[in-house]
């Protein structure tokens, strides 16, 4: 439950120590990690191809992160006072996409396609990812993006990630479209290409919603069981409870509440394990696409009964996500009748030769 979960420091350079809710790191700690991990990339990169002058180049591209902090710390800049803040929820986010990018590029061997592929299509789907995911939070909260708002405040208001404000549901729909005109371009098949991805989506949404815990949004509502949780003052969800009058006179926590940010991600790394054991047994295109389409609405839409930072909407019980949901899982069977009936399965070329010419081959 950290906004920032460390900070690099440059008063004290050697600093390792919690103060508040931020653990403080000096940087020199960095400059020691960093400079550790180029020179074992470089051993790799040199043992592999023996061509040092090319090695040396790309280590010592690298090495310009340390200098700069060096030089920064020496100049006195302006981040010397502040540091280096690691915010929790980008960390996350960081982490998930490498994750789900790098089990994709694994499991895209099998519809014959070079690992390679996945890093170049990860690209496309990310910025679309992302327009997609704020645009459908704009369409639940732009009363609170634009509330009080004027000038160049009310134009950076929409474009303002770094103050939170993404939707899973829009970045998979703006995903989609971005890996939909990669594989066109490509000539590769967007439906295996999606069920290449579909299990990397939860994974990524697994780390997310951790990173939603330690930015506190998403929360849940009140509850005494034992896994309950209290979030800190510098947490969203402090700011929005005290808003609402919710905090009980206790300044240094929340009341308790379900850690539904916790759910989510639990689930979701189900999800993403039931979507790659799928994957292997699937018999068309589409198909591993389709199932994650019924199964994380019905997950969304029971999850969402516990969270308490969400309206009903048009004169429902329902919120946004769930309404949004109702449609997913009505579509998503839709589409799984579908793609069956098409009938098309996209493999490695290779799986389908006998074994004796797949050796001969790989000789």
């Amino acid at each position: 439950m950290r906004k920032v979960l460390l900070r690099f420091v440059f008063d004290n350079i050697w600093q390792w120590q919690s103060i508040g809710n931020e653990f403080h790191i000096g940087v020199a700690w960095f400059i020691l990690l960093w400079v550790f991990i180029v020179g074992i990339t470089f051993g790799v990169m040199y043992s592999q191809s023996k061509k040092a002058v090319e090695s040396t180049m790309s280590a010592g591209f690298w090495l310009i992160v340390p200098a700069g902090l060096l030089l920064t710390s020496f100049l006195k800049l302006g981040i010397v006072r502040t540091g280096i803040p690691v915010f929790g929820y980008g960390l996350m986010m960081f982490i998930g996409f490498s994750s789900a990018t790098w089990l994709a590029s694994r499991r895209v061997r099998s519809i014959g396609q070079p690992s390679e592929v996945i890093w170049d299509m990860m690209i496309w789907a990310l910025i679309p990812g992302l327009i997609g995911a704020r645009i459908i939070y704009l369409m639940q909260y732009g009363d609170r993006v634009f509330a009080g708002k004027q000038g160049i405040d009310l134009l950076v208001a929409p474009f303002a990630l770094w103050d939170g404000g993404i939707v899973f549901y829009g970045s998979v729909i703006g995903g989609i479209v971005g890996v939909a005109i990669f594989c066109t371009r490509r000539k590769i098949s967007p439906l295996a290409m999606l069920d290449v991805i579909a299990p990397s989506m939860f994974v990524g949404e697994g780390f997310g919603r951790i990173g939603c815990f330690l930015y506190g949004c998403c929360y849940g509502k009140a509850c005494d069981l034992p896994w309950a949780v209290r979030f800190p003052p510098d947490s969203l969800t402090f700011e929005k409870l005290s808003q609402e009058g919710r905090i009980l006179q206790n300044p240094l926590s929340t009341i308790s509440l379900h850690p539904t940010q916790l759910y989510s991600s639990f689930a979701a790394f189900v999800l993403a394990g039931i979507l790659a054991w799928y994957f292997r047994r699937r018999s068309f295109d589409g198909a591993v696409l389709a199932l994650g389409w019924i199964l994380y609405p019905i997950n969304r839409f029971v999850l969402e009964s516990l969270r308490d930072d969400e309206v009903k909407r048009l004169g429902t019980i329902f919120t946004f996500s769930q309404l949004v949901s109702i449609g997913l899982l009505i579509s998503g069977i839709g589409a799984m009748y579908y793609f069956s009936r098409r009938g098309k399965l996209t493999r490695n070329p290779k799986s389908l030769l006998p074994e004796s010419i797949i050796r001969e081959r790989s000789v």
